[in-house]
């Protein structure tokens, strides 16, 4: 089995915060120790695994440092889904203790496993992150991610209830609601969508009720969607709560991989209990620290469904510079995009957040856009429906026009193509209490 981080430290005892500060020689050690044993875990209990490892000429024995983690097979996706449900475990049902699962909406779910030590590091990382944002005992919490077999809600639950928080499970939903639990029960910090909490910004507005004013909520953590430095600073000037990223995915452990401190710059991976690579998008070769590739991460403790080089398609480069923080754990930048969230129009590749950039950075536009793709007469066409705020309403024709001018020169500017410019309403673009849906591609439905 793996060994335990508590016992692997020859039976030092590290409080959970004081992991982050461990060493880095120590922290190499511990990483190589755990790499060698998930390895040789893997590669006996899981029949994929020593497929592709055989098919490589590969044995565990053949990972004598951290740098032999190049040599071993990637692991997509589709392989959780091809191996639906149990097909990736390496214990018995009888150990698994706790299943998740993804939404399933693309075809059969992912499934995912733990036992009774892969909750407690779940845990013990979730109140990782938790301190790093400035939580502590004596906060009161509103967990606004969904409670079920998403891994947000009931994930972050067990590392607030671990640094004494007092927890209000609420899951999302029933904005007025969510409004009035925050004011009546003295909420201080939140964790959620930003989007949805974005929502929420603008329910309490129509409520009446002033974030700064009248609520004591006073910092925020927010995941399960990419996000923009734009975003973050509207959360916080519109609501004053001080918002940190948090990363994680389902087919790793859930939320709780990495997060960011106090400094806000950068995200801190849990590195010995993830290890983390950064490579090429097309030659998938390791790049230097700095450069910007795809984010590849092996789990070093997880034991029901350990995961040898996971692709996350997230895409993100090292820091290279000591985080003021003091941490040791090395940082990521922030995660803005996803590989698999390109669209390509008119040969160029785009994110949704290179549009969500260039409309935030107008300062006249809300945070809720849509990029609707269409195809007339064989030319792709984008459009880019994007709300405004009130004052900035008028029945000047002229005005708006301007308006739309700004908007378009901003998104041409930075993704060198032009955008047909709707303006909507505040309100009238389709909210969400999960993940925001930012494209609608139709292009196969017309010509």
């Amino acid at each position: 089995m793996i060994p335990h981080l508590w016992n692997d430290l020859e039976g030092t005892f590290f409080p959970e915060s004081a992991l982050d500060y461990m060493p880095e020689s120590r922290l190499r050690e511990v990483q190589l120790q755990r790499l060698k044993a998930v390895t040789a875990l893997t590669y006996e209990k899981v029949k994929l695994f020593r497929e592709r490892m055989d098919a490589k000429g590969l044995k565990p024995a053949d990972v004598t440092t951290l740098a032999d983690v190049s040599k071993l097979p990637f692991m997509v996706k589709t392989d959780l889904r091809d191996t639906y449900p149990y097909g990736l475990f390496a214990v018995p049902m009888s150990d698994v203790v706790r299943l998740h699962a993804s939404s399933g909406t693309t075809g059969k779910p992912i499934v995912v496993g733990y036992t009774a030590q892969d909750m407690e590091v779940w845990k013990q990382v979730i109140m990782r992150t938790l301190y790093a944002a400035g939580y502590s005992r004596g906060d009161i919490v509103q967990n606004m991610y969904g409670y079920g077999l998403f891994t947000g809600g009931l994930g972050l639950h067990g590392g607030l209830e671990g640094i004494g928080a007092t927890v209000i499970p609420i899951s999302g939903g029933n904005s007025e609601r969510q409004i009035m639990v925050m004011k009546d029960f003295g909420v201080t910090a939140i964790c959620g969508t930003p989007s949805y909490f974005i929502h929420l910004i603008e329910t309490a507005q129509k409520m009446g009720i002033d974030f700064r004013r009248d609520l004591k909520v006073k910092r925020g953590v927010f995941g399960a969607e990419p996000w923009t430095d734009e975003m973050r600073k509207y959360i916080e000037s519109a609501s004053g709560v001080k918002a940190f990223d948090i990363y994680g995915l389902s087919e790793i452990i859930g939320p709780g991989v990495g997060a960011e401190c106090e400094c806000q710059d950068g995200l801190h991976i849990f590195e010995d209990h993830f290890l983390a690579e950064i490579v090429d998008t097309k030659t998938l070769e390791p790049v230097p620290d700095g450069t910007e590739g795809e984010l590849v991460i092996t789990t070093l403790s997880k034991q029901a469904m350990p995961v040898i080089r996971y692709r996350t398609r997230d895409i993100t480069a090292f820091e290279t510079s000591r985080c003021g923080c003091g941490r040791t754990c090395r940082r990521i930048r922030r995660i803005s995009r996803r590989s698999d969230d390109m669209f390509i129009i008119r040969g160029v590749n785009v994110f949704p957040s290179q549009i969500e950039t260039a409309l935030l950075k107008t300062e006249s536009s809300l945070p809720h856009y849509l990029i609707v793709l269409t195809r007339k007469g064989g030319l792709d066409q984008m459009e880019v429906r994007v709300e405004i705020t009130g004052e900035m309403l008028t029945d000047n024709v002229g005005a708006m026009e301007q308006l739309q001018k700004r908007f378009g020169k901003s998104i041409e500017q930075i993704t060198g193509l032009h955008a047909a410019i709707t303006l909507a309403q505040p309100g009238t673009i389709p909210r969400s209490e999960g993940k925001a849906k930012r494209l609608l591609d139709q292009r196969n439905l017309t010509n």
